[in-house]
């Protein structure tokens, strides 16, 4: 391919690439962020540490003091109102995107709603000319998404409320439990038949925890099996208020052992995704504290050297939109979903969206290696011409990178913490996250976590470190210094990411990668570094997700 031909070529998949991707990143605004959802999930293991029985063991048995010290320590001395608060706060945003999305409706059924015949219309009376098609599919898509969003806004809204619900009725509000309740009754009475459908489940609940609730209590004849499909602390409290008021003594003596097992497994499960985070946070400021200081009493200024660079801009738009977008958002995903339609048609389903447990963890594992193989073979073949390269390029140890990549994972937390901090009160619950957070939290079989794992701790790493890291950050040292090179590859690496919410925090991450690697020359500092954030996450989501059952 002649240089002319090839840069048409460029030209051509960048204008496909840019827009595509724009637009994934617009959408992504409407989508829910996981950060809530982790809250409630962790609030929701809380409850069960709260359950912790106060004279569970001997007295006198330091291991049973031990437990309660640290349940006190851990859920503080009115988890129920924390609780409360917490699922009031994320209530209030979920109704403020439902409210969004109701707007997003109504402005989408207006472009959708037929123009009145004009008076100097000479067709009035006519039947109206239809429209082009193009045209009436894009409203159409556009008001089915908005429905679809404010029907899952509407349903999860419900779902939080049913949760609130039984929060106050524990702290006998019952007046207060009530109320809530019968406003998720009331929810889907006026709504459209899609949304009154979707809500059907969980108005129903809430008439059954009111009846439950109520003085004096009715119990409808399905009422334990519709509490079975609540989760976590909230069906083990609703199941013994029934069990309760059936004297039901043996199935609720059951209940309440099986709850203390749950509450002592649960205590360690708080321990690992709240205070080991929060010990390592400590250590990584010590860490930085430690080596700014050292750096202060050397006086010495070591800046960051560069690389040399022996191609040009057009090098590394190659790799980035042909590699990367192209390759990686566009031909592999199309070329996926058509082998994923003709598997289905002999009864097979792998797909991210459809499938479920090992073959969504196994879809998502080739999908990954194909982009991962893919684009590397296109940054081989893009610098091939400029081999034996200069010194330096894609070395793999460099100098300490055992200390680097640990110590950077310390340093990166609390920078971490505080950054997720400043951006969960920016977009307020929205602006999308990646949809492999979210199956890993659900997901239950171990060897389709094992496969996740495996691709998120392994082969993440070892691909975005190599081209991230280990090509775009030198080949961009050609026109900026070494931290603009930094920045820069930094923010690429967050938006390729392809949500707006995760900018920020994986923009720090990126940047903090990049300086490692940029201190260490070695890429295996940048990729231990990236491994261990992404298992620690991957861990974290695991048993967050496990305890809620």
């Amino acid at each position: 391919m002649t240089a002319s031909l090839k840069r048409l070529f460029l030209i051509a998949i960048t204008l496909i690439v840019i827009p595509l991707v724009t637009l994934s990143l617009w959408s992504s605004l409407t989508e829910p962020q996981i950060t809530d959802r982790l809250q409630l999930y962790q609030t929701d293991l809380l409850l069960h540490v709260s359950e912790l029985a106060a004279d569970s063991g001997d007295p006198g048995d330091s291991d049973s003091n031990n437990l309660l010290a640290a349940r006190k320590a851990i859920v503080g001395d009115d988890p129920l109102k924390t609780a409360v608060e917490q699922y009031q706060e994320v209530r209030k945003t979920a109704q403020t995107n439902l409210q969004k999305f109701q707007k997003q409706v109504e402005q989408a059924d207006a472009l959708t709603a037929p123009n009145p015949p004009s008076a100097l219309d000479p067709s009035d009376g006519l039947p109206a000319a239809p429209e082009k098609s193009s045209t009436s599919t894009a409203k159409s898509n556009a008001t089915s998404a908005s429905a679809s969003n404010f029907q899952k806004q509407q349903v999860l809204l419900n779902q939080l409320d049913l949760r609130i619900g039984l929060l106050q009725a524990q702290q006998n509000q019952l007046s207060t439990a009530q109320s809530t309740w019968q406003q998720v009754q009331a929810s889907g009475r006026d709504s459209p038949p899609a949304i009154a459908e979707a809500t059907a489940e969980t108005r129903s609940l809430a008439a059954v925890l009111s009846n439950l609730w109520r003085e004096p209590s009715q119990i409808l004849p399905d009422t334990e099996a519709q509490l079975q499909t609540l989760q976590g602390w909230f069906k083990y409290v609703s199941l013994a208020r029934l069990y309760q008021l059936q004297q039901r003594t043996d199935a609720l003596a059951d209940l309440q052992a099986q709850e203390q097992i749950t509450a002592r497994s649960t205590l360690v499960k708080l321990a690992l995704v709240s205070t080991v985070p929060a010990l390592g946070a400590v250590l990584g400021v010590g860490l930085l504290i430690g080596w700014l200081t050292w750096r202060l009493r050397r006086g010495e200024s070591s800046p960051l050297v560069g690389w040399t660079v022996p191609w040009n801009w057009e090098t590394i738009a190659w790799v980035l939109m042909v590699g990367f977008l192209f390759v990686g958002q566009i031909a592999i995903p199309g070329l996926l979903a058509v082998g994923s339609r003709l598997l289905a048609q002999g009864g097979i389903s792998i797909s991210l969206a459809g499938a479920a447990g090992q073959s969504k963890a196994l879809y998502t594992l080739v999908y990954y290696l194909l982009m991962a193989g893919t684009g590397l073979f296109v940054l081989y073949r893009a610098v091939k011409p400029y081999q034996p390269l200069p010194e330096g390029w894609f070395r793999l140890t460099g100098k300490r990178w055992l200390l680097w990549g640990l110590g950077g994972y310390f340093a990166a937390l609390p920078l971490m913490f505080a950054v997720s901090l400043l951006n969960q009160q920016f977009w307020q619950g929205q602006g999308g996250s990646n949809p492999l957070l979210q199956i890993v939290l659900e997901e239950g079989d171990p060897v389709a976590l094992l496969i996740f794992f495996l691709t998120a701790a392994v082969a993440a790493p070892v691909f975005e470190e190599i081209l991230f890291r280990g090509f775009l950050l030198p080949s961009l040292t050609r026109y900026l210094p070494v931290w603009g090179a930094i920045l820069v590859s930094g923010l690429i690496f967050a938006l390729a990411h392809l949500s707006f919410s995760e900018v920020l925090p994986l923009a720090t991450l990126g940047v903090m990668l990049g300086f490692v690697y940029s201190r260490s020359r070695g890429l295996l500092a940048s990729m231990l570094l990236h491994s261990l954030w992404n298992s620690v996450t991957m861990v974290g989501l695991f048993v967050l997700g496990s305890g809620v059952e």
